[in-house]
């Protein structure tokens, strides 16, 4: 029996064979080349097994795609070793076979064994993944690997340990101020916990079919039943990260009467009838000096070292031992002068909260750093937020005509430098040209509460940000009881998975921003939007497991000042904004979202007058999409047209040259395109054009050397086979490639 993958190849022992006879054959690599081979060979005796779950497992998106991806690459670089390897390949091929090494390793070590119990019986749960036309992400749950060395947890933690493999122990609470656990995830709780949401990130993360519930008695069900299935392959951990005083119920929820199965609680609060306490205690002196040491340094120059001595003594006193403290204070004091070490010690008193320990570090930042680092409040608790969404809501609020993005990148960077948020790169390479969209910016959450209590200084009739949470229908009797208009730039408004769009109406007529997140799985937008006519900026992000619809798109169509827009995880129908007739928008962003076959239905529609102001058009991670829509090639306005990570896409509209104003062709990681129109040789201001890591990519076009007045830079990562027509050397202006 053999096993198609979605690539298009056979999965059987006598594939393997081939690539381990090539592999072998080979010799320009040793002893990479030997090692590939060895590593295939282990795969051997396993196949059988492999195909056995044929009808299990879902081999395009979920439990093997990580083993197709390895085998369809070490197809290609085999492939490409046979055709021939130029010099300036083999230290490029070398790199590759090694990560082809690794990944197959892990997979045939760790990997197949839990696939083997996955493919047991279900018994009635619920369906396993399989056939799904979105990926589904399985590592929902896991545990990161700290960014850094803790220093002074080594006793702490092997005390910790020692509780938690107490057979006695069942439920464990580790209590600590703010801003120790933040090296410690599994699940990080909010402020209001959501059980519905966790079951079905807990099935997503061991391979399940997510269910939709409709109160938490099917959900807390639904728990016992996969906890009870889960507990036959060893034992359960369940970590709880960051827990929120009142939170009892939710805990208490989780505690069922299994063996080998814990539970562990970090949280600033005691719950005593939840479990014991384990006391984590503020970092020892010498621990916490050397902390302040690493970050602060170079230190300023001092001529008396007492004198010295006696500022680091009283600002390790001031900040008490607590982690966040000081990673907050000894950056800000990084490289500073003696004096300004001073005036730091001087401005904090005894007995202050960590808020007010913190709030010299706010003071010292520049005007404009104060706003952005203000709006930061503004997004969820514990979200893991692309650059790009803050730097869009900060072109808008903040700039001027002649903005650049890069301006309100090197903010993000700023208050990065004064560890005020944390910047974390996805891959690399992604900031190049402006593109800041494999950045993540992350903040933790007594920051986020330090932003939040700047904002609510100010009176809420003239605060600049509004914040609105709605919990099952159920708005804030403070909102309720407002008789004026919300005059907020920003507003961000937050609903749970069982919030039916039934809104309460709303006056924002100074609104710029809004943000909207939400979690269930039909949305309608709030019709009080069409009095913004202020509104520039509109970010809708679904926080839900499974694709949001969003519906009652009529009431962006009377908003003269929207100038972006930005879907994520949603359902939607580019027709619909099509026909609102947007005449300021100028950039629209989809990140996995998914348009299905009314995307592309022909409707007469004339896009350059509906669109007239559009000039960027973002598509990211868009599993469905194989083929860019017909009417992208109308926007005659575009510059740029970033279509990146979207695997099945195949092709490019053939008259995609009549975006004659096009500067920017992002194309990266779009595995399954063979090849770009021969059209695209007439995008006569083209200057950058990214196929990188396009692994099917086998030709440009063959007269790419038309583009020789403007072309500066191709970016071909990872383009093992692709052809360079002869034409390139007309590029004359080319500085990269």
């Amino acid at each position: 029996m053999s096993v198609w993958f979605g690539r298009g190849f056979l999965f059987n022992s006598s594939l393997l064979e081939t690539l381990i006879f090539a592999a072998k054959v080979y010799t320009d690599f040793k002893p990479l080349s030997e090692d590939l081979a060895s590593t295939l060979e282990r795969l051997i005796p396993l196949s059988e097994e492999i195909e056995s779950f044929q009808g299990k497992l879902d081999f395009a998106y979920g439990d093997l795609k990580e083993l197709v991806d390895t085998l369809f690459r070490a197809r290609e670089v085999v492939n490409t070793c046979i055709e021939g390897v130029s010099w300036f390949q083999k230290p490029i091929l070398t790199r590759e076979i090694q990560r082809i090494i690794n990944d197959m390793l892990k997979f045939s070590q760790t990997k197949l064994q839990f696939l083997q119990f996955r493919t047991l019986d279900d018994g009635g749960l619920c369906k396993r993944i399989d056939g799904f036309s979105v990926p589904v992400y399985t590592d929902l749950c896991s545990v990161p690997l700290p960014d850094k060395d803790l220093l002074g947890f080594d006793y702490p933690l092997m005390e910790l340990k020692k509780k938690l493999l107490d057979d006695s122990v069942g439920s464990l609470v580790v209590c600590a101020p703010p801003g120790v656990f933040k090296h410690i995830f599994y699940w990080v709780t909010s402020r209001t916990p959501n059980l519905r949401v966790m079951v079905q990130h807990l099935l997503l993360h061991n391979g399940f079919k997510d269910l939709t519930f409709t109160n938490d008695s099917q959900a807390a069900n639904c728990l016992r039943k996969l906890l009870e299935e889960l507990k036959g392959n060893g034992g359960i951990l369940l970590v709880f990260d960051d827990v929120f005083a009142g939170a009892e119920s939710l805990l208490k929820t989780f505690q069922i009467n299994l063996q080998d199965y814990k539970i562990l609680v970090t949280s600033q609060f005691e719950f005593a009838s939840f479990g014991p306490t384990y006391h984590l205690k503020p970092l020892e002196h010498q621990d916490a000096k050397n902390l302040l040491i690493q970050l602060a340094s170079p230190l300023p120059h001092h001529t008396n070292p007492y004198e010295f001595e006696d500022l680091l003594q009283k600002t390790l006193k001031r900040c008490n031992g607590l982690p966040l403290v000081i990673e907050v204070v000894g950056v800000s004091l990084k490289g500073r002068s003696l004096h300004l070490w001073k005036d730091q010690v001087e401005s904090w008193s005894e007995g202050k909260t960590i808020l007010e320990r913190l709030q010299p570090s706010f003071n010292a930042l520049e005007p404009h750093l104060k706003e952005c680092f203000m709006d930061m409040g503004s997004f969820l608790e514990d979200q893991k937020i692309r650059a790009w969404v803050i730097i869009d809501l900060w072109v808008e609020l903040y700039g001027t005509s002649s903005s650049s993005s890069i301006v309100y990148m090197k903010y993000l960077n700023d208050l990065a430098s004064q560890n005020l948020l944390k910047l974390i790169p996805l891959r690399r390479s992604e900031q190049e040209d402006g593109f800041y969209n494999g950045l993540l910016v992350t903040q933790h959450d007594v920051l986020r509460e330090l932003a939040i209590h700047q904002s609510r200084l100010e009176s809420i009739l003239e605060t600049k940000r509004f914040k609105l949470e709605i919990i099952k229908n159920k708005f804030p009797e403070l909102y309720l009881r407002l008789k004026q208009p919300i005059n907020a730039r920003l507003l961000s408004i937050s609903t749970d998975d069982l919030f039916s769009s039934s809104w309460v109406e709303m006056d924002c007529p100074n609104v710029e921003a809004l943000i909207l997140n939400l979690s269930s799985s039909d949305y309608a937008l709030p019709s009080f939007i069409a009095g913004m006519k202020k509104l520039k900026v509109l970010t809708i992000t679904n926080h839900g497991v499974s694709l949001a619809k969003i519906t009652n798109f009529s009431c962006l169509g009377s908003l003269p000042n929207l100038k972006r827009i930005r879907f994520e995880k949603a359902s939607v129908t580019l027709l619909d904004l099509a026909q609102l007739r947007l005449d300021s928008l100028q950039k629209i962003s989809f990140v996995m979202c998914s348009f299905g076959e009314v995307f592309y239905e022909c409707v007469d529609i004339d896009i350059s007058k509906a669109l007239p102001s559009l000039q960027e058009i973002e598509i990211d991670y868009c599993y469905d999409l194989d083929e860019v829509p017909y009417w992208v090639s109308q926007v005659v306005s575009l510059k740029k047209l970033n279509v990146t990570n979207c695997y099945k896409l195949s092709r490019l509209p053939n008259d995609i040259d009549n975006l004659s104003k096009l500067e920017v062709l992002r194309l990266a990681s779009c595995f399954n395109l063979c090849e770009l129109p021969e059209t695209t040789s007439e995008l006569r201001n083209l200057r950058f054009l990214d196929v990188s890591d396009c692994t099917g990519l086998r030709k440009l076009p063959l007269e790419i050397g038309k583009l020789q007045k403007k072309l500066k830079k191709i970016s071909m990562r990872k383009c093992w086979r692709c052809e360079l027509p002869g034409s390139v050397v007309n590029l004359e202006n080319l500085e990269l490639i």
